[in-house]
């Protein structure tokens, strides 16, 4: 936690714009050296007080996620969601530190949100690091919508193949398969595959009797799927529905 606090204190120092700016940074590395059961509670009071800066707040529930105190899951998932990509790994390391079982859930929903695919890369991260049991439909379900044509959001696709390789859970073999037709994910789709103990021509293969089993009076026979193949096959089996999460995503967290 060291260096990540570090890293964050001297981001957010850049961000003062006072002196009482600079008076209100320097309380909140004291509450964060003194480490009591006074600081924390003050440090709480910050999360939910009007008119704070982001970044006091971002401290405040890092400090307190780090230290286990579920009172900094809301703002923690706010940030995991926030326009900022730093802010965001900020709020996913506390959270995964934060040991509040509501987490994989606010992941999941953030992960599998089309609206808010822009700010998924972290809450994917964060799912394969939880390994908890949204992560692997999550992160299939998520993988499977980006495999469509020129889509702009490849480095969220490649964080869910590599994240499904690190899960080392069957179910993925699906969608790595299709994964594999994408070039800027094929190496790593094929490690993934490796590491499942999956060959990629032995995946291949499965894929195209599935296939044909599909075109002789399945669900789907004959349908094309595009340049990356079987793309959106196994979509309908992942149990992770996507749902809303964060400002603008349709709809509230789950608590």
């Amino acid at each position: 936690m060291e260096d990540e606090f570090h890293e964050l204190t001297d981001r957010v120092r850049a961000e003062l714009r006072s002196p009482q700016d600079l008076i209100a940074y320097e309380r909140l590395l004291g509450l964060a050296r003194k480490n009591s059961p006074a600081g924390r509670e003050e440090l709480a009071r910050m999360l939910v007080a009007v008119e704070r800066p982001l970044w006091a707040r971002e401290i405040a529930a890092f400090i307190l996620g780090c230290a286990g105190d579920k009172r900094a899951f809301e703002t923690l998932v706010l940030l995991l969601n926030y326009r900022d990509p730093v802010r965001c790994a900020t709020a996913a390391y506390a959270l995964a530190r934060l040991g509040d079982p509501r987490t994989a859930r606010a992941a999941a929903a953030l992960a599998t949100n089309p609206l808010r695919t822009a700010y998924a890369l972290h809450p994917v991260r964060l799912l394969a690091e939880l390994r908890a049991p949204q992560s692997v439909p999550a992160l299939i379900a998520t993988l499977e919508r980006l495999l469509t044509p020129h889509n702009p959001y490849w480095r969220v696709a490649l964080a869910c193949v590599e994240g499904l390789g690190a899960l080392g859970d069957r179910r993925a073999v699906p969608a790595l398969t299709a994964a594999v037709a994408h070039p800027r994910l094929a190496a790593a789709a094929a490690a993934s595959l490796a590491r499942l103990g999956v060959h990629e021509d032995a995946a291949a293969q499965d894929g195209a009797e599935a296939d044909g089993a599909e075109a002789a009076g399945g669900p789907g026979g004959g349908q094309d799927h595009g340049p990356y193949g079987r793309a959106g096959r196994g979509a309908g089996r992942a149990p992770g529905a996507e749902r809303g999460a964060g400002p603008g995503g349709g709809g509230g967290l789950p608590h």
